[in-house]
């Protein structure tokens, strides 16, 4: 696929075939864990993985800070006309060595402190022990995970994504089948769920690394030059997307203290639910920025505002389907997103489907407030991301999440995040428009 000359919408909608795919079978680890855990365990069992959903945000979060900032980095410099291999190298090779840097803090942390973390998550008593018993498998392979976010970023980038997708695909697909024969057959329960995601994540990293075994392969190892600065570069490109995890996990924790505050057990088990929903939602928004990064990066290095703009039209028209897909299913059928996740009580069917109707709303905008991030991160414009990210994952949410139960019962709280994205996308949209009227002057000024 070439970036600069080929059709636009042929290598968009190519990648994200791709990219969808590989988001979506991403999100099936958790979804089909919390699918099984509920059927086998009851709420419980899906309020047990409610509170490990943060983990898999610092694990997945993490590696897509080294991913999508190197990829974007790596790109640029190679959309130049004067585009240097090596240089783009030393960044891929920065992003492995940051990669095994975090894999290896995240893997202690989670060995030797998995009670404390998931009880800052809102675990308690019973939950505590699922939780426990879903994490124990995962102790072993908390790398895999890491490093499978990272090295898809970079096979995309490097215009392979097909590999990036089948990786992805071939454990979700063990995980999905692993799921069921160790949960019920085995009956293992909630440790029979981690040990298959465990398993599914090791074949996917296999799968990927034998792109180095490939003749599309242009990625290697070279001794980075400042390899401090590049790590600082890195981070500093991808911290946008690496908070948009980072704070669905900070959410998920907020969300899980109010709720056991003012509602109970029964609302955080519809929360759990929620939770794999969101997830599906977010990894909808992710393929679109994953499909469009190479694009928008690369032309950006070449100065080729023209293509951007294009692909940006793809962009925003996905976005807006993905949106109102997932918020039609909220409206019309919030009864059969729950049986897809527990066997509910009857105490949870009389507080499930207006949950999820308020919660919903926040998806119609959600795909177009992540995509964003994206956008700004590839035409360099960190800051307008970093607003993004930090707004709807941090500073408006939290104070929604605290302040609505105050003011307006605990009910309300379900409308902290609608009222976050519609908040966030008035910025987006001013951004968008600005930045990409920007473009055209910015090439005429590099060549002069």
């Amino acid at each position: 696929m070439d970036f600069l000359n080929g059709k636009i919408k042929t290598i968009y909608f190519k990648y994200l075939a791709a990219a969808f795919g590989s988001a979506l079978i991403t999100s099936i680890y958790s979804i089909v864990d919390m699918a099984m855990v509920g059927q086998y365990h009851g709420p419980e069992g899906t309020a047990a993985l409610a509170v490990v959903a943060p983990v898999w945000n610092i694990i997945y979060s993490l590696g897509l800070l080294m991913g999508i900032g190197g990829s974007v980095l790596f790109s640029t410099i190679r959309g130049k006309e004067e585009g240097d291999a090596r240089q783009s190298n030393e960044y891929f090779t920065a992003s492995v060595t940051g990669s095994v840097i975090l894999a290896v803090i995240a893997w202690i942390i989670i060995i030797f402190f998995d009670k404390e973390l998931l009880m800052l998550f809102g675990a308690e008593e019973q939950t505590l022990t699922l939780a426990r018993e879903y994490v124990l498998s995962i102790k072993f392979v908390v790398p895999c995970f890491l490093f499978t976010q990272m090295l898809a970023a970079y096979l995309r980038n490097d215009k392979n994504p097909e590999l990036a997708t089948a990786g992805v695909l071939a454990g979700g697909i063990f995980n999905v089948f692993g799921d069921y024969f160790f949960v019920f057959t085995c009956d293992m329960g909630a440790m029979g769920a981690g040990l298959a995601t465990a398993i599914g994540s090791v074949i996917s990293i296999i799968i990927m690394l034998s792109h180095f075994f490939t003749k599309k392969n242009s990625l290697k190892l070279i001794r980075p030059e400042k390899l401090p600065r590049k790590l600082q570069e890195i981070c500093v490109t991808g911290f946008s997307t690496f908070f948009i995890d980072i704070a669905m996990g900070i959410l998920t924790i907020l969300f899980n203290r109010q709720i056991m505050r003012y509602l109970g057990t029964n609302a955080l088990s519809v929360y759990g639910v929620i939770v794999n929903i969101s997830t599906l939602v977010q990894c909808c928004a992710y393929s679109i920025g994953q499909a469009s990064q190479p694009i928008f990066s690369t032309n950006y290095g070449a100065g080729n505002g023209g293509r951007i703009r294009q692909t940006l039209k793809y962009a925003l028209g996905t976005a807006a389907f993905f949106g109102l897909l997932w918020t039609a299913l909220c409206m019309v059928i919030p009864n059969a997103l729950i049986r897809i996740f527990m066997t509910p009580t009857k105490e949870v069917w009389q507080i499930a489907s207006s949950i999820i109707r308020c919660y919903g709303l926040s998806f119609l905008l959600l795909p177009l407030n992540v995509f964003s991030t994206y956008y700004f991160q590839a035409v360099m414009k960190p800051k307008a991301a970093f607003t993004v990210s930090v707004s709807r994952g941090l500073v408006i949410s939290g104070i929604l999440i605290f302040l609505l139960p105050v003011l307006a019962g605990a009910d309300s709280i379900w409308f902290a995040m609608p009222l976050t994205e519609l908040f966030v996308a008035v910025y987006v949209v001013c951004m968008i428009m600005r930045y990409t009227r920007q473009l055209s002057a910015e090439r005429r000024r590099s060549y002069e």
